[in-house]
């Protein structure tokens, strides 16, 4: 089983995102959490489009990043959906975790009225959905060994 992080700066929208896939779409082959550097309230657009394609995380909380990192969790995978910039922000856990950055769009950052947000955040939705199908595809056809040696790399 694979232990994996999703990071972004509120854990309101992109990583919880992430967490839901990965949850839905993975099985017992991960074991997921997600966190915010600066942990905010759960987007209600967010939870909109998800119920849009199945999932409910209406019941979903924020987590703070730096509590877990303050309770010594370990990961195997640590995976911020944000900005390079705000990626910098991410405290370095203990062991030997693999990060990456999956700098997907901000769907905060975006003004307009309900239907306008919800045509920006659907897109951003399924390349979260789709970089999640990818990364369950890539781990199933190599195993867990060859799968971590390989995101190293």
């Amino acid at each position: 089983m694979i232990k994996v992080l999703f990071i972004c700066r509120h854990n309101s929208a992109r990583s919880q995102m992430a967490e839901a896939y990965l949850r839905q779409l993975g099985g017992d082959e991960f074991e997921v959490e997600s966190a915010g550097i600066e942990p905010g309230e759960l987007n209600s657009y967010i939870i909109e489009v998800m119920k849009e394609d199945g999932i409910d995380i209406s019941h979903h909380t924020t987590n703070d990043v730096f509590r877990y990192f303050q309770e010594e969790r370990r990961y195997d995978m640590i995976i911020s959906v944000c900005s390079p910039e705000v990626d910098k922000l991410c405290p370095i856990f203990p062991g030997k975790a693999l990060r990456m950055n999956w700098p997907f769009a901000d769907p905060a950052q975006f003004e307009g009225d309900r239907d306008e947000v919800l045509a920006f955040i659907r897109p951003i939705r399924d390349e979260i959905k789709h970089k999640i199908e990818s990364l369950i595809a890539d781990y199933q056809s190599k195993g867990l060994k060859l799968f971590l040696a390989e995101a190293e790399q």
